[in-house]
């Protein structure tokens, strides 16, 4: 039998690694090109609250499959009850290939943005970013060499957060559990310091949208995508479910606390970008939060915002680092993928080789694409699972009626299918803005399809694992 690894978290351990796991560089990023799209303070905010009651509904269905079968490996394991074993792989190499490194990469990513706040990092010429690249036919150009600076502090530190749960699961929760209450109490100072002696003005929130109609929708559906990122890890908690004590009580009671609370987080800092800054002003900022802070307070209140951010999506990048190897590591396990991956370090009790090999995709995916490039492939991949999710509880509904479940999924069946149907929609209309981007020459990759290759080199990768462990079980 293969060894399992501990039951350490709590349930504030549970709620800290969903904050904390979400928590991290959208906030401070995504906000202007959301202000950009929408022109407007009402609408901003509204896609923010919109985007965190849509994931919330996600939540209330996952969270049926995360009590019922909370072992390590979390969705992974879910889709393999569902599904069968084909879906459960192509899921779990998505997630490696995919969203779950993507995404702890584009987090270190706005670290290191926001480190050149402080210090200038080397770039080279941008003739010589532009000499080298692989062109991918029919997706776009990838330009490894590109802000190579900011590239290289980014690996730096994926590897010293891989290193620190490579030989302590402990050491790792504990600098989970420390960042995002820093975070968070950093976040409350911030937006409770500029509401009480920033300079700002109710008149900022009565700028009206220039859209109306079908580029209205559009815009809504681009800036909704990028509020997603924002949300974006709240399933990485059932990843670690066979490392949660009481998993049937913590796993969606946790769940739904932490999700909750960054929905309010996110309103309360938006409210507070926009009542010091005008929508224009957020829209053209590289550094919204800090830009934010220095309005209010005067000059030198914007290094203390970007160190903020950087503690931040320290503590965020941990938090992915943490949760996201143990899909790999469950797979492994069961014999769907290298069996070295499912190996529990004899002396550390942690999946090191699991942790390992997301250190160094994580790193390569890093030195492909760009902030942008890489949240928009990933919430596109993420969000096709999220919805295959939801039908998978349904699924299980029939497959298995009277299994005990700790947990059901409240508004049944219309709070799934009401998820199901955004879901479709939202990724119908990603596809379109995506297609309609690399053809106007705005971005150099239709991402969303760059996504999708990925996860389908898995295809064949099934169907050799398969192979290769019936003829060694023969």
């Amino acid at each position: 039998m293969a060894e399992k690894l501990e039951r350490s978290f709590g349930l504030w351990s549970t709620v800290s690694l969903v904050v904390g796991g979400i928590i991290g560089s959208a906030i401070f990023m995504k906000p202007a090109l959301m202000a950009s799209q929408l022109g407007s303070p009402i609408l901003l905010l509204a896609v923010w609250v919109l985007a965190g009651g849509i994931t919330f509904l996600g939540a209330l269905t996952n969270s049926e499959a995360a009590a019922m079968m909370p072992e390590t490996g979390g969705q992974y394991i879910f889709f393999q009850r569902m599904f069968g074993d084909f879906i459960a792989f192509i899921y779990g190499w998505s997630a490696f290939a995919v969203f779950n490194t993507a995404g702890a990469a584009s987090i270190a990513y706005v670290f290191s943005i926001y480190a050149e706040y402080f210090v200038h990092l080397p770039r080279l010429p941008k003739e010589t970013e532009q000499l080298i690249y692989l062109h991918i036919p029919g997706i776009g150009k990838i330009f490894p060499f590109e802000n190579i600076g900011v590239k290289s502090l980014t690996i730096v530190l994926v590897w010293l957060l891989t290193l620190v749960n490579y030989r302590s699961t402990k050491s790792g929760d504990k600098v989970q559990v420390f960042f995002s209450f820093l975070k968070v109490a950093a976040i409350v100072l911030l937006v409770g310091g500029i509401f009480l002696f920033g300079k700002g003005s109710i008149a900022n929130f009565s700028h009206a949208t220039p859209h109306s109609g079908w580029p209205l929708v559009l815009a809504i559906a681009a800036a909704t995508s990028g509020a997603f990122w924002g949300y974006d890890g709240w399933n990485n908690i059932t990843f670690m479910a066979g490392e949660i004590k009481d998993p049937q009580r913590n796993l969606p009671l946790g769940l739904m606390l932490g999700l909750l609370s960054v929905i309010s987080i996110y309103f309360l800092l938006n409210l507070a970008y926009i009542y010091v800054l005008p929508i224009e002003s957020i829209a053209t900022s590289s550094f919204v939060g800090s830009d934010a802070a220095s309005s209010a307070f005067g000059f030198g209140a914007g290094a203390l915002i970007a160190l903020m951010v950087m503690i931040s999506t320290f503590g965020c990048t941990n938090g992915n680092i943490l949760a996201t190897a143990r899909v790999t590591f469950a797979m492994a396990q069961e014999k769907r993928f290298f069996s070295s991956i499912g190996q529990v370090h004899p002396r550390f009790k942690t999946p090191g080789n699991a942790l390992l090999l997301h250190g160094v995709w994580t790193s390569l995916l890093i030195l492909s694409g760009s902030f942008d490039m890489l949240t928009d492939m990933l919430v596109f991949v993420s969000w096709l699972f999220y919805g295959l999710g939801a039908v998978g509880v349904m699924v299980l509904r029939k497959k298995m009626p009277d299994a005990v479940r700790p947990y059901k999924t409240w508004g049944y069946p219309w709070v799934p299918l009401a998820f199901i149907a955004f879901t479709i929609l939202f990724l119908a209309i990603i596809l379109y803005n995506d297609v309609k981007n690399y053809l106007d020459g705005t971005s150099p990759l239709i991402n969303s399809l760059f996504g999708m290759v990925l996860a389908s080199l898995g295809i064949p990768l099934y169907f050799y694992f398969k192979k290769k462990y019936s003829s060694i079980s023969a």
